[in-house]
């Protein structure tokens, strides 16, 4: 498995779901790098954080 292109795949999915589903790619997918992490949280949507701190809680 390419991991390189695993990520642009999860990226792409996170861009184009909804900030429940994007929640829940945040808080299920397992092995990313912190880096990879932060590429997700500067799209997640800044209103909805609350949303995604308590869904990591």
């Amino acid at each position: 498995m390419d991991n390189n292109q695993s990520f642009e795949e999860i990226k792409e999915r996170f861009k184009n779901a909804s900030v429940d589903g994007k929640i829940e790619i945040y808080t299920t997918t397992q092995g990313l790098t912190v880096e990879q992490y932060k590429e997700l949280l500067r799209m997640f949507p800044l209103k909805h954080l609350d949303e995604l701190e308590k869904a990591m809680a």
